[in-house]
């Protein structure tokens, strides 16, 4: 599915813009679940930046 995702992006300007995938921890549990996003190339560090 990620494949269908990125690659229909690359069409035009989709190589401007990042898939991110960031592990975040559950406070109530300990566990943890991955967050996926695609972001422009600029906004990728505020991605990671952000809580």
């Amino acid at each position: 599915m990620a494949k269908k995702v990125v690659a229909s992006l690359q069409k035009g300007g989709g190589k401007q813009h990042t898939k991110v995938i960031k592990m975040v921890k559950n406070p109530k549990n300990g566990a943890y679940s991955f967050k996926e996003e695609i972001v422009h190339n600029d906004k990728v560090a505020d991605f990671f930046n952000k809580k």
